[in-house]
């Protein structure tokens, strides 16, 4: 039968732990990074649970009773194992690459061109990349992590860091550009276009256009792609004008292989970095903040 001994408040065993080590709060205090009075409260509250005294005052010092010698071995050998046992996770975790998922858009157009750098910035953060362009179960089937362009509530079981708002615009290739600035150098020379879409963001266009202050209904649909990263490519080949996310399109701006005369408007989308509730891979924060770093960068 599993014992039901209640066990010592660890933190009040941390701070036992340290007052024995150093021979005194204040020192103990310096070493918890607390202060002088949670060190003497830990202490007070480990020997009201005991029943017994743990150390005694003699002058300005604290020597320590055959109960506290006791306790004390007995706790520094339990919490270096606990240590250990922590130590040993952290390398097995570290050793093995984390599992991200993001949309394919985002893999080839986005997280790919970024990948040696996030190497050399991050030399410990090895990454395994899968596209989906499903959005995972709330267990994340089986992945570490998720990387989306998505708007909430999300599920409760997952953790979520948010990156950076979604903003989107109109871009085309260089002499589309030239050819409706022509004719008119406003947005709404896009109403006379028939417009690039896809099917995994019909609202795109009507949401920037209500922006805009258009009649969604003014907008003629041209050719649909099944995916965001065909719509991409059929822009760059100056095939017509496309809706896209502003960082997924960054590069092609900054290259001249593609322009966004009107620029970009926010909407209620995010970026977000998603895990498991609970999950203690500490690898996912560092991802998380490195991420926001370079999303951010666009604006």
């Amino acid at each position: 039968m599993i014992s039901q001994a209640k066990l010592p408040p660890l933190n009040a065993i941390r701070a036992f732990e340290a007052i024995a080590k150093h021979g005194s709060v204040s020192q103990a205090a310096l070493a918890l990074h607390v202060t002088h009075g949670a060190v003497s409260r830990q202490l007070r509250l480990l020997e009201e649970d005991l029943g017994c005294a743990l150390f005694e005052r003699r002058g300005r010092g604290l020597v320590i009773t055959d109960a506290g010698r006791h306790l004390r071995d007995v706790s520094t050998e339990a919490l270096e194992l606990l240590r250990g046992a922590r130590q040993r996770l952290r390398r097995e975790i570290q050793a093995t690459a984390l599992v991200l998922s993001c949309p394919g858009s985002i893999l080839a157009r986005w997280m790919i061109p970024r990948l040696e750098q996030l190497r050399r910035e991050q030399p410990d953060l090895e990454l395994h990349l899968s596209a989906s362009e499903k959005p995972p179960g709330p267990t994340l089937d089986g992945l570490d992590a998720t990387l989306l362009i998505a708007e909430p509530p999300w599920p409760d079981a997952w953790t979520v860091h948010s990156l950076a708002t979604e903003h989107i615009g109109p871009v085309m290739a260089p002499v589309i550009a030239e050819a409706l600035s022509a004719q008119d150098a406003s947005p709404r020379a896009l109403l006379r276009q028939p417009l690039l879409h896809t099917a995994s963001r019909p609202q795109a266009w009507p949401t920037w256009a209500r922006a805009q202050g258009m009649q969604t209904d003014a907008l003629r649909m041209g050719q649909g792609f099944e995916h965001l990263y065909y719509l991409l490519e059929a822009a760059v080949a100056g095939l017509g004008v496309a809706i896209a996310p502003q960082q997924l399109v960054a590069d092609d701006l900054s290259a001249g292989r593609l322009v966004a005369p009107w620029g970009f408007t926010p909407t209620s989308a995010e970026w977000v970095l998603c895990s498991r509730a609970g999950h203690p891979d500490e690898r996912i924060p560092r991802l998380a903040g490195w991420l926001h770093a370079q999303l951010t960068e666009t604006h």
